[in-house]
């Protein structure tokens, strides 16, 4: 399997990037087409003791970088690292893109490049998101500010076959991000899409409230980017303030650092449980080949999980599986 991959993308790029490509590749037996300016990844990589096995070169010569327009990877940026990886996969070089630049860039390419699976209306950006009861999918975060109803449903059914198939969560329970739990709150979208989804064959269980979702209360939580984009950061923030605080009270006095020195292993387990590198990326949901966006201060462990993350999108055949999906409900 060949996963292609953006050099430049992210703030770490390129050092990390190539760092977590060499890695996936001794660990997770697939090759990369790495998208950049070859010398001096070469030189680069020679410079950092880098093994550049299994990897072969597409040359690229822009950076696409993060603060410009997203449709710019269409114009001024159609040869940048980012919109040669898209290209390199619409033509058949590899098997899926991993990516951690713009994450604009990343949908309207995804969207106009690599193009859609035959039916879906709009791709949703999807990370998998830590909870007290195992993950959760969280989708869209900032693909489609502003959704109608049907695309909630949409959002669900790939968010169902993705959990299913790649996390191996049998019958995943489907939530609508909602101010209530009752039937008739929140705006027409939330109530339109409740009906589409009662109707649907997914495993729909209502209306789930924001505070429900870190405590396992649902396997994928569907919502418009606006809100879910704001789920997401405020999750993000809270997990960060959480272990600092956390941090700061076991290295409080000499009593609480014996404390931490007894609880080394599992405050260890509980921070790799809710480690972000540990997942690696978010999918981009009902593009017509597997695109995954890591996140954007990736290290090479976070970037070599994202790679991990596209060889278990491939070869769980997901992209079929919502094609067919998605026709079954049309």
């Amino acid at each position: 399997m060949k996963i292609i991959i953006d050099a430049y993308g992210g703030d770490n790029a390129p050092l990390e990037i190539l760092k977590g490509t060499a890695q996936a590749i001794s660990e997770l037996d697939v090759t990369a087409l790495v998208c950049g300016r070859e010398a001096k990844l070469r030189a680069l990589a020679e410079k950092e003791g880098i093994a550049l096995s299994g990897m072969d070169f597409l040359e690229a010569p822009l950076a696409m970088p993060v603060e410009a327009e997203p449709t710019e990877i269409l114009k001024s940026y159609s040869t940048s690292s980012m919109a040669a990886a898209f290209k390199a996969l619409a033509d058949g070089q590899g098997d899926a893109v991993v990516t951690a630049g713009s994450t604009g860039a990343l949908c309207v390419g995804g969207t106009l490049i690599v193009k859609r699976i035959k039916g879906i209306k709009r791709p949703a950006l999807a990370p998998i998101i830590p909870a007290a009861k195992g993950t959760y999918m969280l989708l869209d975060v900032g693909a489609n500010v502003e959704c109608r109803p049907e695309m909630l449903r949409q959002f669900a059914v790939m968010g169902a076959v993705y959990m299913e198939r790649v996390m191996g969560v049998k019958n995943p329970r489907v939530g609508i991000v909602n101010i209530g739990t009752e039937e008739n709150k929140g705006t027409a979208l939330q109530i339109e899409a409740g009906k589409l989804l009662r109707d649907s064959r997914l495993n729909f269980i209502g209306n789930i409230e924001a505070r429900e979702l870190p405590l396992g209360g649902c396997d994928v939580a569907v919502t418009d980017g606006f809100t879910g984009n704001i789920v997401l950061k405020l999750t993000e923030g809270m997990g960060k303030a959480f272990s600092g605080e956390l941090k700061a009270m076991l290295l409080s006095s000499a009593k609480t650092k014996i404390a931490a020195l007894l609880l080394k292993n599992a405050l260890g387990g509980f921070k790799a449980k809710m480690d972000y590198t540990e997942h690696g990326g978010a999918p981009l949901m009902g593009t017509a080949k597997p695109v995954i966006k890591a996140h954007g201060s990736s290290n090479a462990k976070a970037f070599k999980n994202a790679i991990r993350q596209a060889k278990l999108f491939c070869e769980q055949d997901v992209i079929s599986e919502i094609g067919a999906a998605v026709s079954g409900q049309q």
